[in-house]
């Protein structure tokens, strides 16, 4: 099988009401096995590892497709609530998935699934020596932060908080990507992301623990919708998030397991 996997920006997600993303049976197959498209709506911070997941998952399922819609959570959220076709939302702050549960639009009960730290990314050899948080108020320093409704700069604003550091940003990113981007552009000295991110942009940043991100540590949530075009192939999807297989992924891209696993 050629492995068929994309990452949609918004607008192809919607186009897949009209494109038929699941099959007629509910994603299964006369002979009972998982086919069609399983539409998966991600925190952009799951980028890599969901990407790498999708690929497992269609390689194990012969003719099902993964889509994937990558963005801050609190956009995703707000996209499924205003009717957007998608299976799977994994969110990455419990805040926005209950943005979804309370609409109703959940199909069941969320599950976290992994955690994640934050950590000070910077340029390649750390150039302006940040050590940590009140390095960042120096006049000369420019940061780069999430906004405060997506779930990298809700955890920030926690960690600011406890370390007592107030800072000034020089920009306010929709998703944690887009921060991390601004240090790879050399646009900026820091930015608060995730270890993971960190991890994945290694040949370009390098990342400084800081003792305040242990109490903004972020729960990462994931559910079927409501009205998935294919719960079947949802559900099968969610299973292998949840595995073993799944669990080594996101472990080997720095996540952290969920409490008490």
């Amino acid at each position: 099988m050629r492995a068929a996997l994309a990452v949609l920006p918004m607008v192809a997600a919607l186009g897949l009401a009209g494109c038929g993303g699941g099959t007629d049976d509910g994603g299964k197959g006369e002979t009972g096995g998982i086919t069609g498209t399983v539409t998966v709506f991600a925190a952009a911070s799951l980028t890599g590892s969901f990407t790498t997941l999708g690929r497992q998952f269609e390689a194990a399922h012969p003719g099902v497709r993964v889509t994937f819609n990558f963005a801050g959570s609190s956009a995703l959220a707000t996209q499924i609530t205003q009717g957007a076709p998608a299976d799977v939302f994994a969110s990455a702050a419990p805040k926005n998935m209950a943005t979804v549960t309370d609409a109703g639009a959940a199909d069941g009960s969320p599950t976290v699934f992994a955690r994640n730290q934050l950590v000070i990314a910077v340029p390649k050899g750390n150039p302006a020596r940040v050590t940590g948080l009140a390095d960042l108020t120096r006049p000369s320093a420019k940061v780069a932060l999430c906004a405060e409704q997506v779930p990298c700069g809700a955890a920030a604003a926690r960690a600011l908080d406890a370390a007592g550091v107030q800072l000034t940003p020089v920009t306010l990113e929709q998703d944690v990507k887009g921060a991390l981007s601004k240090v790879t552009l050399g646009e900026v000295d820091a930015a608060l992301v995730y270890r993971t991110d960190v991890r994945s942009a290694a040949a370009q940043v390098d990342g400084v623990d800081f003792p305040e991100s242990a109490g903004a540590v972020n729960d990462y949530p994931l559910v079927v919708l409501k009205d998935a075009p294919n719960p079947t192939a949802a559900r099968a999807f969610v299973e292998h998030v949840l595995s073993d297989q799944g669990r080594a992924v996101l472990t080997g891209a720095g996540f952290q397991p969920p409490t008490g696993s």
